[in-house]
């Protein structure tokens, strides 16, 4: 029996058939490695673009929220200042004729300089007895305000913010209020209304949305007016019943925010679906900031549909490019093993098409660089608008500052004015008596005394125009003589616990001897009324010289400052007295800084010790 060999035709068969096969297979394969590059791709970019849009949109929030600190600052430093006003308390006390008219006129003008919407002062009973829109048809007074909790609690408590809707403007805003007069003889309440329209008309220009809650979640500034008064979570009806009953939004229905939360990402940020009046439906980036200051929270809302499908495009384009170069080569190897016999026109034809390929491939990644490229000019353009955005800010903190600055004057003339008091007192005791000589040496005292609180005031003119006096040679005793003369009349009889060791009357330092007595009154007084209940009391004043410095100390027996005080002891309003502004020691160390030189303080339960290092003028 012969064997049969299999003809020419079928192996050629048997070629095909198996070549085919294989191109099969790498096909499967190709495809399988273009879903995964796909799939990876997409997750990759819309990660990659999640993290770019939140890290861009946190920078945002932030900036937002400073813009916004800063527009609040100013109008609160406005109660503080009117409720020490003397006219004011003239318009609650009907101290003379014509007082409510002067007042009204009054705060029309302050009105007008400030971001305040409204300024109004309200009596004991509830009722507006003054007010800055006075003259208009929706004068706030006659008005009763015992609803208000910015009245009520402003009587109790001293000072309040509240955010309600006008019960006669019928227009949202922040109420910040002060008490005149003390708790227990309370004179009335100091009303400054601040209004968030050119705020909201800002954040509109941005295109994407901006609110601002309270502590309940009740919308109380936003870029998208429809969402005003509207809350971000569903609320028990008990709750609801509560808040309108109080009519701080008017009859506002509290409807919940049309959002949605399908996953979060972390506790300040999360994806969520959201329904923009004439927009439709979309995905975008939440993210809630606190609003330092205030119980509120800021929440910005960024798109981030065209963002992430943009980065998933490019990313799939990227992986396409790396990819199919590859797979190209790979094919092309693949084929030259089929094709190894196959003709040389064939050959050239399959490198060609191959080539082809990869210019292709080529042009993509160029176009891709190129929108790169574009991207990264925007986000420069981008910094460059945060920076002026930053500068402005702070100016506005700048404007916040010098009306601290202004707190700040009226507690350091306070001294020199009782000072003025005490020899005025004497200069009448003793024309009483016929004694001419000592009445002139008060008078010229007197008249010193009122070229100091010049000087003060200078202070607070030069801190306006950016600027301070140059320092000059100073004789130390000199200045510890001066502080002692102004201390006299508050401390008559305790002075001799002051334990001076007078440096010698060549010494002088560099500085401004007005100036200096502040730093010296302000520590002397400090140690002073630490010690006003102790039997021994004792401060130890001394003076140390190397070959350019003066060290000053002020030591006293006292009971030492709190560590709570004492961490932030130099910052503004920062006091442990009952009656005390807390900017002694602020403007104290200012004054050493401008010269040069430095504060230093050590606290304990034996007592507390003061180091003042100055410059030393060269003889």
């Amino acid at each position: 029996m012969m064997l049969q060999t299999p003809s020419i035709p079928a192996f050629r068969s048997f070629g095909r058939t198996s070549g085919r096969m294989i191109w099969m297979l790498f096909a499967s394969l190709c495809a399988v490695l273009l879903l995964a590059a796909f799939f990876g791709a997409e997750i990759y970019g819309r990660r990659s673009a999640m993290d770019a849009i939140e890290s861009q949109s946190r920078t945002d929030a932030n900036l937002k929220v400073a813009l916004l600190n800063a527009v609040m600052e100013r109008p609160r430093a406005l109660p503080l200042l009117l409720a020490e006003d003397q006219q004011v308390i003239d318009g609650l006390s009907s101290a003379r004729d014509g007082a409510i008219d002067t007042l009204n006129r009054k705060l029309e003008r302050l009105v007008t300089g400030t971001q305040a919407a409204v300024l109004y002062v309200i009596g004991p009973n509830g009722i507006a007895i003054s007010s800055s829109n006075w003259q208009e048809p929706i004068s706030f007074v006659g008005n009763d305000y015992t609803f208000r909790d910015y009245f009520r609690k402003a009587m109790d408590e001293g000072t309040a913010e509240h955010f309600a809707l006008g019960s006669v403007s019928k227009r949202p805003g922040l109420y910040i209020s002060r008490r005149v007069g003390s708790a227990a003889a309370p004179l009335g309440v100091v009303v400054v209304k601040l209004e968030f329209d050119r705020l909201e008309s800002d954040w509109r220009d941005t295109h994407r949305p901006v609110y601002v809650t309270d502590d309940r979640g009740v919308v109380l500034i936003t870029s998208i007016p429809s969402w005003r008064f509207m809350m971000n979570k569903p609320a028990p009806e008990a709750e609801l019943a509560v808040i309108r009953s109080s009519l701080q939004f008017g009859d506002a229905p509290l409807a919940t925010l049309p959002i949605r939360r399908p996953r979060p990402i972390d506790t300040e940020a999360s994806l969520v679906s959201v329904v923009l009046p004439g927009s439709g439906e979309g995905e975008y980036l939440r993210l809630a900031t606190p609003v330092p200051t205030t119980p509120w929270h800021l929440e910005y809302l960024v798109p981030t549909d065209a963002p992430v499908a943009a980065a998933v495009r490019e990313m799939r384009l990227l992986s396409l490019a790396v990819l199919l170069p590859i797979l190209g080569i790979a094919a092309f190897l693949l084929w030259r093993r089929q094709a190894a016999t196959a003709k040389i026109a064939q050959e050239q034809a399959m490198r060609e098409e191959l080539e082809r390929r990869v210019v292709a491939r080529t042009e993509d990644l160029s176009r891709a660089r190129d929108r790169l490229q574009g991207e990264i000019a925007d986000h420069r353009e981008t910094e460059a608008r945060l920076q002026i955005v930053q500068q402005e800010l702070v100016q506005a903190n700048r404007l916040a500052i010098l009306g601290q600055v202004a707190a700040g004057v009226a507690h350091e003339i306070n001294q020199p004015v009782a000072t003025i008091r005490a020899y005025a007192d004497n200069a009448r005791v003793f024309l009483e008596r016929r004694q001419t000589s000592p009445v002139d040496e008060n008078l010229e005292a007197i008249a010193g005394l009122t070229e100091r609180i010049g000087a003060i005031t200078d202070e607070l003119k030069a801190f306006a125009r950016k600027g301070r006096a140059a320092p000059e040679p100073v004789e130390l005793r000199s200045v510890i003589d001066g502080a002692i003369v102004l201390l006299k009349s508050r401390f008559s009889g305790r002075l001799e616990a002051l334990a001076i060791r007078q440096p010698p009357a060549e010494l002088r330092v560099l500085g401004n001897r007005i100036r200096l007595e502040q730093i010296l009154i302000n520590l002397f007084q400090n140690a002073l009324e630490a010690l006003e209940a102790r039997a021994d009391a004792k401060v130890d004043v001394s003076v140390t010289e190397t070959n350019d410095e003066v060290a000053i100390e002020v030591a006293d027996n006292g009971p030492g400052i709190s560590p709570a005080i004492l961490k932030s002891l130099f910052t503004p309003f920062n006091t442990s007295k009952e009656r005390g502004l807390g900017l002694g020691l602020v403007i104290s160390k200012d004054i050493v800084a401008d010269y040069g030189g430095r504060m230093d303080v050590t606290s304990n339960e034996s007592g507390t010790r003061f180091t003042v290092h100055l410059r030393k003028a060269k003889v």
